[in-house]
């Protein structure tokens, strides 16, 4: 959400350790790409892991490819084997929770753009 884009930024950077490691596997847009390498060039964070990035697909040229305290994988974080059987059990068991009470589970608040607290 709006709320979260540029969560970790130079401020949140310097507030961690020099051993501290980012790792992203949620969006890309809550980390400020240019104040990560900064912070990871000037050795204010030892490194980090990524799987999603601000700007995707992340360019050729980019200087995260060329760093060696950098990994990245390929935006698959949430991929697991049977991932296809857990989501339909998940819609099943949303579907008889909403079929014997009439209510669902997991709602996306669509002012908030997630599932919220009610």
């Amino acid at each position: 959400t709006p709320q979260t884009e540029g969560l970790f930024d130079e401020k949140a950077f310097k507030a961690m350790k020099p051993s501290a490691r980012l790792i992203n596997i949620g969006r890309g847009p809550i980390v400020k790409t240019d104040d990560l390498i900064a912070a990871l060039r000037d050795g204010e964070i030892a490194g980090a892991g990524l799987d999603v990035f601000e700007e995707e697909p992340l360019p050729e040229n980019h200087p995260l490819w060329d760093m060696e305290n950098v990994t990245m994988t390929a935006h698959m974080a949430g991929d697991f084997i049977g991932w296809k059987r857990a989501l339909t059990d998940q819609f099943l068991e949303n579907f008889d929770h909403w079929h014997a009470s009439g209510e669902l589970f997991n709602l996306v608040d669509k002012e908030l753009g997630y599932a919220g607290s009610k």
